[in-house]
């Protein structure tokens, strides 16, 4: 039956290849024979064109009675019996067109006779009519050219047509019977090489092909039967091995976390991804908190809202301070208990240590500020001091002495000279009171509400805060900066525009961190000599060091409102 089958395939695609090749060699041979036929019809069509300018041009010779005009006649005698021209005598030339080409001999006859007779002039009226009949002798041939040119496009095309169907059939025809079958087979082995024995081919056909493949397919259900309950037993141990693999990769690269030398929130970050990398932990989130500071939240995974019976949470605490809480989102095979408390240590030492470093910086920057400010407190200040005790009593023993001319003249030199120590020293006494600003126990939240209760209980006026800045993502010189300024345009607002109201707005973005410091007082006309007060000039130069954009609106009687914003790193 197989030998049957293969002689039918081969004979239909034998077949279909000599129709091909039939086909082929029948549309090459009609536009070989069409070609050779059309290769006489160009220059027929020049030569009858050029006729129709000697015609004229025996006209002329006529009129100009030139000397060329025996030789004119002779050269349209030799154009109208050119090979090209006679060649319109053969068959397969239609009979219209060699009809005229038999009138066309004939009328030139007759005026040939009227050329050489003496009555020379009588040709002027007959060359139009003449040159009439040989334009529509010429349209005659370029319509047979036109059609011969046609009838080879429509023929090759139906050929080329004919081979293109032909040649679809045939490939339509193998695919189907031959390769697809072996295709099957082909990739159902591969399959099998790949350990893979879910196979079911098609066995509709009741040839060697399909019996084939029915053998095939039972060979591959015995296989898989026998290689699954082998694998079963090696996935089982495979899997625990796994798992514990997993969990101490997971750990280790966790703890890698705790090593950098400044833990930040991509460090928390890292963490969590690991812990959700765990089979049997959907999503995770930490909450880390922040004394008088917005919480930090991170999450990664899906959402884990509102499901009670799928989301577990525990505290994150160290030393019996409480950091923080971890919650997630558990699916199966559900995790293993332990391994959430290793992550639970981690999280609650990385936590303990980004404080712990948050903490040492700021105290090397505290430290060396208080360095700076004792150093001015010894030698700036105390000289500043000793200047004003001698102004002091210079002015109080100028006071003693006698009225004149040159006493009237230093008495208005040494009161500016005792203006301007004073506003130095107290310009001085702020700068240290700035250096001295501190903050405690690595929080910002707690450094800025303390400084506002400090600046509370030295004014009447009421100070509110609104803090939802954060001290993991504020770096240490951002700190203070953000402090100074606070405490600087709060100061101003008590000291100069006597407010009631002072209202300090931190808050951020995903772009930008804002502060806004808002008062009720008095406010100051921008244009004039206010605005250049050491305290605002102050204020522009740390805006400046934060790569900020420090602005002031106000006006006489409209409050104040320092705004500051600028980009996170």
């Amino acid at each position: 039956m197989l030998k049957n089958v293969k002689r039918s395939v081969t004979t239909t695609v034998a077949k279909a290849m000599v129709s091909i090749l039939l086909l082929s060699v029948a549309t090459t041979s009609f536009a070989i024979l069409t070609l050779a036929s059309s290769l006489n019809d160009a220059e027929a069509v020049n030569v009858a064109g050029s006729m129709r300018m000697q015609s004229y041009r025996l006209a002329y010779d006529i009129q100009s009675e030139s000397t060329d005009y025996a030789a004119h006649i002779e050269m349209f005698e030799r154009s109208i019996y050119s090979p090209s021209m006679k060649a319109l005598q053969h068959w397969t030339v239609p009979e219209d067109i060699t009809h005229d080409y038999y009138n066309l001999i004939a009328r030139w006859h007759e005026l040939k006779q009227v050329l050489r007779s003496e009555d020379k002039q009588r040709y002027l009226v007959l060359v139009a009519k003449f040159v009439n009949q040989i334009d529509g002798f010429v349209f005659k041939l370029q319509d047979f050219s036109e059609k011969k040119l046609i009838s080879l496009a429509w023929v090759g095309g139906l050929g080329l047509g004919a081979v293109l169907i032909i040649s679809i059939f045939v490939v339509h025809y193998t695919r189907r019977h031959i390769v697809n079958p072996l295709s099957s087979l082909v990739t159902a082995s591969e399959q099998i090489q790949s350990r893979s024995f879910d196979i079911q081919l098609n066995v509709d056909s009741d040839n060697e092909m399909g019996i084939l493949a029915k053998a095939f397919n039972n060979m591959a259900k015995d296989l898989g039967q026998l290689y699954r309950g082998l694998e079963q037993a090696v996935n089982e141990k495979t899997q625990k091995l796994q798992n514990a693999n997993d969990s101490l990769r997971v750990l280790y690269q966790s703890s890698q976390e705790l090593t950098a030398s400044r833990i930040t929130q991509d460090n928390f970050e890292a963490i969590l991804k690991h812990i959700v990398s765990l089979e049997g932990i959907a999503s995770a989130r930490l909450e880390i908190n922040e004394p008088s500071e917005r919480k930090i939240v991170l999450s990664e995974g899906e959402e884990c809202v509102d499901c009670e019976d799928r989301c577990h949470n525990q505290i994150l605490s160290l030393d019996g301070v409480e950091l923080g809480i971890l919650y997630w989102k558990v699916a199966l095979p559900c995790p293993d208990q332990a391994l959430i408390d290793n992550f639970v240590q981690i999280l609650s030492r990385a936590i303990y240590y980004n404080q712990a470093q948050r903490q040492a910086e700021q105290l090397l920057v505290m430290e060396e500020r208080a360095t700076i400010a004792r150093e001015l407190h010894d030698s700036l200040a105390q000289a500043l001091s000793y200047l004003k005790i001698q102004v002091s009593l210079l002015k109080r023993g100028m006071s003693k002495l006698p009225d004149s001319p040159a006493l009237d003249k230093t008495t208005p030199v040494l009161t500016e000279l005792d203006t301007g120590l004073s506003a130095a020293y107290t310009q001085l006494r702020e700068l240290l009171t700035t250096f001295r600003l501190s903050i405690q126990e690595g929080s910002f939240g707690n450094a800025l509400q303390t400084m506002t209760e400090q600046l509370s209980d030295q004014t009447d006026a009421e100070i509110r805060l609104q803090n939802q800045l954060s001290s993991i993502e504020l770096e240490t010189n951002q700190q203070v900066h953000l402090l100074q300024l606070i405490r600087e345009a709060v100061t101003n607002a008590t000291k100069h525009a006597n407010a009631t109201l002072i209202e300090v707005d931190c808050d951020e973005t995903d772009s930008y961190v804002r502060v806004s410091v808002k008062d009720n007082g008095a406010g100051f006309d921008p244009k004039i000599e206010k605005a250049n007060h050491y305290g605002l000039s102050i204020m522009q130069e740390r805006a400046s060091r934060l790569k900020g954009e420090l602005s002031i609106k106000t006006a006489p009687n409209s409050g104040c409102e320092v705004y500051l914003q600028y980009a996170k790193n």
